[in-house]
């Protein structure tokens, strides 16, 4: 009898797992068939798409594509590859990978870009706010929609005005002072090292200082912070990896939560050490010019609640909201910097012209004496205005590699202008303005490919002028990056204070002689191409050498 149980225990398991199988199928074969019918219809519509196959979509396309390319590259670089293999498509156009992505309508044209940002802004996808509840645990100014977004942004815009991030400037160039030892050492070793690893720690310090007065010392020591936040980078995930293993880890979910607690936990000390340093006595932070970035949203939080001059503690509904923004500022505000300054560095190295170009600005402006500049700089931060050059390098850097793109939900109302007229519907679509391509079109920039910072300084007619609304690293329209003040002054600040005295090599192929693997390694000749890590980030790390500049 116990054996007759068994087995049909056994069976009744077997069949529910058959009944299960097939309910997946059965929804796996449906979604696939109304989204290849979908663009089979868009196709004869004549609406802009490479060709399309009713069973793969453009699987093979982008397979083809992709099999060409390094295995670890970032994926925004696709729609200028399939520009590249289909000149003819134009700059926008839909591309269907299910299951492996979403249903795309793709931008690379600024035209279009600016009716999906600035005429008419469409919400992040939906997918980002999954991608990004691990790290910044849900209520992020990335994320958030509507009047809850509206209002959170206006309470944190005012300590990212560039008058107010003038005022922190001094604190910056501690952090910088400390990258420069960092620098020096390495220079003494001799030894090739990564690039984004040193470059990351120091823009973790910098936003440590103006977001909260803090020191995380990222740089010369070990930070449980830093470890955590680098950890959660890992687990990061869009869920559409190719691999599924990877796609569905079993730790994931586990490291995730584990992650989130940690940084949470580790944040709201911080913030309570820094309310209790003020008294809450907003009072005193008005008159404070050193104000961080939450000093100054507290402020205006309160300002704004009509509390009083002194509160003994941190109002609830603020905490919740400030230890999420500064979880994004900190991730979103080091990764991005990081990456554009391991770039900026590359080009320079590349482009040796150009790098003694920058140092005979500095000279002219700063004065010859290196040792000066810090002083320099924290008693006058507005002699960075005076730089013309040095922004045109860091705009170029920003151009060439823009650690990010824009990814949109299309809404049932809501159509795109194409250049020839078309309205192109965005209903069930991810809206993707990619600044990647947009930043290397040919149409819109002359000689794109090539690191020109004259670009920058050439008069209105001339071939290299850039057109108003090209350049895109950090979007227009309300949605546009809140920290890019502060990205560019913490640009300008790094080469100040570092290009005089020290000289940074870029050493791939040392590197591919020391490591050599089997596959692609560029991308149409580009070995510092980039990869996905959070923000886009050069491949392995960016390897350099650094030497002293005698003087």
């Amino acid at each position: 009898m116990a054996i007759h149980a068994n087995s049909s225990a056994w069976i009744l398991v077997l069949q529910s797992c058959l009944v299960l199988l097939a309910g997946v199928t059965v929804r796996f074969c449906t979604k696939l068939y109304h989204v290849r019918h979908r663009f089979q219809l868009m196709q004869k519509a004549g609406l802009p798409m490479p060709p399309h196959h009713p069973i793969f979509g453009h699987l093979r396309l982008v397979g083809g594509i992709m099999t060409k390319l390094p295995k670890d590259v970032h994926g925004h670089v696709l729609p200028h590859q399939i520009r590249l293999t289909l000149p003819d498509l134009g700059p926008v156009f839909y591309i269907d990978t299910w299951p492996f992505g979403p249903p795309m309508l793709v931008i690379a044209a600024s035209d279009q870009a600016y009716q999906i940002t600035q005429v008419h802004s469409l919400p992040k996808f939906y997918a980002l706010r999954d991608y990004m509840r691990p790290m910044t645990g849900g209520s992020d100014l990335i994320t958030l929609e509507g009047e809850e977004w509206k209002r959170w942004r206006s309470i944190f815009k005012p300590g990212f005005k560039n008058s107010h991030l003038m005022a922190l400037v001094p604190e910056m160039v501690n952090e910088i002072s400390t990258f420069c030892e960092v620098l020096r050492d390495l220079a003494r070793r001799q030894r090739i090292f990564s690039m984004d690893h040193v470059a990351t720690r120091l823009t973790l310090d910098i936003i440590g200082r103006v977001v909260l007065n803090t020191r995380l010392n990222a740089q010369q020591s070990e930070n449980e912070f830093v470890t955590v936040m680098r950890d959660q980078v890992r687990w990061l995930s869009f869920g559409n990896e190719a691999n599924l293993f990877e796609r569905y880890h079993p730790l994931r979910p586990i490291m995730r939560r584990w992650n989130d607690r940690k940084m949470r936990l580790y944040i709201s000390r911080l913030l309570d050490l820094r309310f209790k340093s003020s008294g809450g006595n907003i009072q005193v932070a008005k008159q404070n010019r050193n104000n961080t970035i939450v000093d100054l949203a507290l402020t205006t939080y309160q300002n704004e609640k009509g509390q009083g001059k002194s509160d003994t503690t941190l109002d609830t509904v603020f905490q919740g909201f400030a230890i999420s923004q500064i979880r994004t500022f900190l991730f979103a505000g080091h990764d991005s910097t990081s990456s554009a300054i391991c770039y900026t560095f590359h080009l320079l190295s590349t482009n040796p012209s150009a790098r003694r170009r920058l140092i005979s600005e500095h000279d002219r402006v700063l004065g010859p004496c290196q040792d000066r500049v810090s002083s320099q700089i924290s008693a006058n931060p507005h002699l960075l205005n005076q730089l013309p050059y040095t922004l045109a390098v860091v705009k170029e850097a920003l151009r060439l590699y823009p650690p990010a793109s824009s990814t949109r939900s299309g809404e049932p109302s809501h159509f795109i202008t194409d250049l020839t007229g078309r309205q192109l519907p965005t209903d069930g679509f991810l809206v993707w303005s990619n600044s990647y391509a947009i930043h290397r079109d040919p149409n819109l920039w002359p000689d794109p490919d090539r690191f020109c910072p004259e670009r920058w300084l050439v008069e209105k007619g001339d071939r290299l002028y850039p057109q108003q609304g090209n350049f895109r690293p950090f979007e227009f329209g309300p949605r546009n990056c809140i920290g890019q003040e502060l990205a560019m002054l913490e640009l300008k600040l790094v080469l100040v204070m570092t290009i005089r005295g020290f000289e940074v090599t870029s050493v791939y192929e040392e590197w591919d002689r020391l490591n050599p693997i089997n596959g692609t390694k560029t991308i149409n000749g580009d070995r510092a191409y980039q990869i996905l890590s959070g923000a886009a980030h050069p491949s392995d790390g960016l390897p350099c050498r650094v030497s002293l500049v005698a003087h």
